[in-house]
């Protein structure tokens, strides 16, 4: 007999077997097909790198000092309307709520006083007031804030030691608690979380900022506050804190923010994308037409110190963030004349990231100089007078939220109009939600330049060929095709996507192979050989559950673009590409996972045409799920797109891909254990 006809005969002995171990079979033979990588992890760094470096903005510039007030002006506006997108106007400009919930003993030459403070609704937050001992009419006042791997928050021993000498000095200073350390280190909390509140349509970032300004706000406001003589500091995510709030808020008269920002350009040349921060950091469209660069520059001429670290271990090595945060705005200081305001300091002992003695005696001489203050510039002995974390207690509700409490709570009060029934309201409903979805997901359509043919195989009667997918918006998919040898050219067609990656799917693709289809098993942009952008996906030294491919999105969403929209896009031009390979008029679609389920039902709902059938495995009955796990940030960062959840949900995804039959196995729900856990004291 030929050895086609044996092929032949042995296929059609295989589509008589049970499928369960069919699949089981094919699926051992086509795997190492699909699990030959495609795409370097350097390659794919390189192409990131390279996309994203061309939508980070370049430096400010400015003709005159007329010329850049205004222009400051215009941007601190744009800055505040996007990071409060979505946000009740009563809820960023309710008046003060603060409570004093008594005394604290001191030590020689000053007190101190425990505060908390409504930041939102039901939301609340813990501050430290130091005293000067002697307050006659107005002094100074300086806002003290701190970074994210601080568990002990406000206790820290370098911030305390910070307030007392201030304190000491004549001088106001406010202790803020931050979400996620001391009192409200609690379950919810992680800043990761920030992207929750993205899905239920209020800017991440906009809570960050609504609990640092209203410190600020307490202290302009309090009776003994000089306002010509306020100031900001704080290491690491407080110096991001005091970089932001300074640039925004002209009441911050004098700003040292301690290593803790540079320009995102520097950032994608020089380190790896597990070092951009937590999501407020790299908060979704702030930096989209705007740079670090741009809120260093908002300072002149208020006076500014900028320290940083020579050996920084963390993120910030001074010489290689100078060029662009301080030689980049010198030009802006010596528009009004004040180049002497600007002030830069490379720590070098001990030289990683730190806010210690020599730190702490810069900024002690910097707001000496600026707020006219007397006494000496040494650090003022302080060390007995040190809290513990359960003396600066506070005292929270019990029942007070957390940002992922807050989230979803907003999820829960998500109402949407109903969508039609069949027919003409029908259609021009899915036409009106459409062009909504588009403008969410920033859709452009990305046309296929070329299919880089990178492997071929003919084996037991398969054949397969490996593409690399390159894109006309310079990014790229690949992806697998295979069919049995005898099935023609013109065979039905299925796409499958897999959330671990098509080296996952080798059951779906083997089914279908033996069905007489050609698969095309893909792997879209950030998932499996393209999610590869490094080898490990070790979590940093605080533990925090980043991976380099939830923050490379993170970095695509700061700039103002879609990750969840460029996949849907790549999509939906491959299907095209298949069906016009194929001469098919519509193709199938399978997906398993949720976020492969995603991507499928945005296709099939912008593109309704291309497809007969969308098959859904351990996917979602609704996005709300991602809230109500929760599923965290890490495990699906794509997803967490603003807007999304406030807008659409999975039945209405799916009503808008019209003809295409839906079907779903497997649906994921939250589950009995998924409320959260009460967010009181710790």
């Amino acid at each position: 007999m030929p050895p086609i006809h044996r092929r032949l005969l042995v296929l059609a002995f295989l589509l008589l077997i049970p499928a369960p171990s069919q699949a089981q079979s094919d699926r051992r033979m086509l795997e190492p097909v699909l699990k030959e990588p495609i795409l370097s992890p350097d390659v794919m760094v390189f192409h990131l790198r390279h996309y994203l470096l061309a939508r980070i903005a370049k430096p400010p510039a400015a003709s005159s000092a007329s010329q850049w007030t205004a222009e400051a002006q215009r941007l601190r506006k744009d800055f505040l309307q996007t990071l409060f997108h979505g946000w009740p106007a009563q809820w960023v400009s309710a008046p003060l709520r603060f409570e004093d919930a008594g005394e604290i003993p001191g030590g020689k030459g000053y007190r101190m006083r425990r505060l908390r403070y409504e930041v939102v609704p039901g939301l609340w937050a813990s501050a430290i007031l130091y005293e000067p001992e002697l307050m006659a009419g107005k002094v100074p006042a300086v806002l003290n804030v701190h970074g994210h791997v601080i568990p002990l928050g406000k206790a820290t021993d370098y911030k305390q030691k910070r307030c007392i000498n201030l304190a000491k000095r004549g001088v106001l200073a406010l202790s803020l608690e931050w979400l996620g350390t001391g009192e409200l280190n609690v379950p919810g909390n992680q800043h990761w979380y920030g992207a929750h509140l993205d899905l239920a349509g209020l800017h991440e970032m906009g809570l960050f900022y609504l609990q640092m300004r209203k410190g600020l706000d307490y202290l302009y406001q309090h009776p003994h506050t000089d306002q010509s003589r306020l100031g900001m500091t704080g290491l690491s995510g407080g110096g991001w804190q005091t970089i932001v709030l300074s640039a925004l808020d002209e009441r911050v008269k004098a700003a040292v923010p301690v290593a803790g920002f540079s320009s995102l350009q520097q950032r994608m040349e020089a380190h790896d994308f597990g070092s951009v921060g937590d999501v407020e950091q790299m908060a979704t469209d702030v930096y989209a037409g705007r740079d670090y660069t741009h809120l260093s520059a908002l300072l002149a001429p208020r006076p500014t110190l900028l320290p940083y670290n020579a050996e920084d271990d963390c993120c910030f090595p001074a010489a290689l963030v100078k060029p662009l945060v301080f030689d980049a705005i010198r030009p802006f200081f010596k528009l009004y004349d004040r180049e002497d305001a600007l002030e830069w300091h490379e720590n070098r002992d001990p030289g990683t990231h730190n806010y210690d003695l020599d730190n702490r005696q810069q900024a002690y001489r910097f707001f000496k100089r600026h707020f006219q203050l007397a006494g000496t510039e040494a650090e003022i002995d302080s060390d007995s007078e040190i809290k513990s974390l359960e003396e600066l207690q506070v005292g929270l509700p019990s029942s007070n939220l957390t940002i992922l409490g807050l989230a979803r709570k907003l999820g829960r009060e998500i109402r949407r109009a109903p969508v039609p029934d069949l027919g003409e309201a029908r259609i021009r409903w899915a036409v009106a939600e459409r062009a909504k979805l588009k403008a969410i997901l920033r859709y452009q359509a990305a046309s296929l330049v070329r299919p880089w043919g990178a492997a071929t195989t003919k084996r037991k009667g398969v054949e397969t060929r490996s593409y690399l997918f390159e894109m006309s918006n310079g990014l790229s998919a690949n992806g697998v095709w295979l069919k049995a040898v005898a099935s023609p050219e013109t065979a039905p067609v299925t796409l499958v996507l897999d959330d671990r990656g098509k080296s996952a799917a080798g059951a779906e693709v083997a089914e279908r192979v033996n069905r007489g289809e050609q698969v095309l098993a893909l792997d879209l942009l950030f998932t499996g050989d393209a999610a590869r952008v490094r080898d490990s996906e070790t979590p940093d030294p605080g533990n925090r559950p980043w991976t380099p491919l939830a923050t490379c999105i993170q970095v695509f969403h700061a700039v103002g673009e879609r990750p969840l929209g460029l996949e849907t896009a790549q999509l939906a031009e491959l299907a095209r590409w298949m069906r016009q390979r194929s001469g098919r008029g519509q193709v199938r679609l399978e997906s398993r996972g949720i976020r492969s389920q995603v991507a499928a039902l945005l296709a099939a709902a912008l593109e309704p045409e291309m497809f007969s059938e969308v098959v859904v495995r351990d996917g979602m009955a609704s996005l709300g799920y991602l809230l109500e796990k929760p599923v965290e940030f890490h495990q699906a960062a794509d997803l967490f797109c603003l807007d999304l959840y406030k807008e659409f949900d999975i039945d209405s995804l799916a009503a808008m891909a019209e003809g295409a039959r839906i079907v779903n196995t497997g649906l994921l729900t939250a589950g009995p254990g998924a409320s959260e856990a009460p967010a009181g004291q710790k």
